[in-house]
Formats: structure tokens, sequence, C-alpha cells
């Protein structure tokens, strides 16, 4: 297989360095970060064993899909994803793994998902959403990486009510986010009907504050959460500590 033909001008092929995955990405554009890789090692350790069938909204690259098909033992895949050519680059990443059977992307606005997914269809649903409200300091509105980074296309709300519309009853919702937005989080997944259930905070080292959280909710669940210990990102010789490695599948 000649891998380089999936690539369009400007693109580039990485190495996951996970069951022989590839994925295509375009620096231009906008390529994953660390926050999609815990969000799957997070989404895998909780979903548990059995065959799962998974919506990702906010999929971009097609990042978290490919990372969960490695990480579970997933029956299906849906990616969501509003733009043209991140979707596009998505689909060909499915392509030039073989995980066509696994994995399904879709172009199409998540406000809009009534139209192309059924209801309480999915068991599990993952996000790795724009973080900051719209407003000061976007200059372009239409450029890939402010639509991904800020609520320009999506709210919090919109993420919520979506997930909310996708899950079976009981079904689970995983999401990271920035710890400044905890509050808005918390109270927006109560009144969507996805009920926090457990919450892990993300540290670059042991002495400094939070950079990330992790989240997971249940739709229609109790109102009992749990907070986990931390994961520290950096040990104290600068490198990955044990429990990173692990996500990372070192």
């Amino acid at each position: 297989m000649n891998k380089e033909e999936y690539l369009h001008d400007g693109e580039r092929i990485d190495d996951l360095q996970r069951n022989g995955l590839y994925i295509i990405q375009n620096p231009e554009k906008f390529c994953f970060g660390m926050d999609a890789v815990l969000l799957s090692g997070f989404a895998a350790e909780h979903l548990g064993k059995g065959k799962k069938n998974i919506l990702d909204l906010c999929s971009g690259g097609g990042i978290i899909p490919l990372l969960l098909s490695a990480k579970t033992d997933v029956g299906h895949i849906t990616g969501i994803e509003l733009q043209e050519d991140m979707a596009d680059m998505a689909g060909r990443s499915v392509k030039l793994n073989g995980l066509g059977s696994v994995i399904e992307i879709l172009e199409n606005d998540l406000r809009k998902a009534a139209g192309v997914i059924p209801a309480a269809s999915f068991d599990a649903v993952t996000v790795n959403p724009p973080y900051f409200k719209s407003g000061h300091g976007i200059i372009n509105p239409d450029d890939a990486k402010t639509i991904a980074r800020h609520e320009v296309s999506c709210t919090l709300e919109d993420v919520l009510e979506t997930a909310c519309y996708a899950l079976k009853e009981g079904g689970v919702f995983y999401m990271v986010h920035k710890p400044q937005r905890l509050s808005d989080i918390i109270c927006s997944m109560r009144q969507s009907k996805l009920e926090p259930k457990t919450l892990k905070t993300v540290h670059p080292r042991k002495d400094a504050e939070p950079s990330m959280i992790l989240i997971e909710g249940r739709k229609g669940g109790g109102s009992e959460l749990r907070i986990e210990k931390p994961l520290i990102i950096y040990g104290e010789d600068g490198k990955y500590t044990k429990e990173m490695y692990t996500i990372y599948g070192y």
C-alpha cells in the first residue's frame, strides 16, 4: 500500500504508535493534542468490556475514533465533524487504516444531528469540544483552529444537548475540557440530564494547578460524583509519568 496516495497538498501522515495506526494531518488546519489522547484513555478505562456503539462529536481529524478502535473492543464508532476538509481528512485516515467497517465519519453540524443519527442509539458519546466562549480575541471565525478552540460553531450546551439526544438511557458521556469551565460544565450537564459521575483533574506536575479535566456523565444517572486521583503528566525528572506512558501505549 502506498500511503502517500491518501494525501492532499500540505498534509502529512503521522504514526500513532498504537496498533500500527496512522493519521493524516495538516499543520495549517488543526492537529490533535494531548487532550485527545487523554480523553481516549479515560473513556477506554471506564467503558468496560463488551462491544459498544460510540458517537464522537467534534471529531476533527478522527483521532479519538482511531484511538478508541485500538484501545477498546468497540463495536462501531461514528464521528461527526462540521468542517468539510477535516471530515474528509478523517475519512481518508479511516480508509488508510482499513477501518471502514468500524469507523464512520459524517460531515454534519452536531446541532442538526437528529437528521443523520437516530435518537437514543448510542452506548457512549465522547467529545473534545471547543474550550473557549466566543468573543474577544477571535480574529477569523471561519478559521479551522478558531472553530476547534472557540464556541463559534457550537456551544457547550449544544454539545450536551446532542449527547443527551444520542445516548440510550443509562448511556455514558466522556469529555475533556478546561478546569476554568467546571462550574458551567456541571450545571449544564445536569440540566441536559447527563449527571456528572466521575471527575479527574490533569496536572502538568504534581505541584501545579490542573490544566485539564476529564469528566464522565451518565444519562439519567443519580446524583453522586466520584473524584479520582489526579493524573500527573510529568515527573520530577521531566519525563512522562508511568500513567502517561500507559495511556500513550508505550
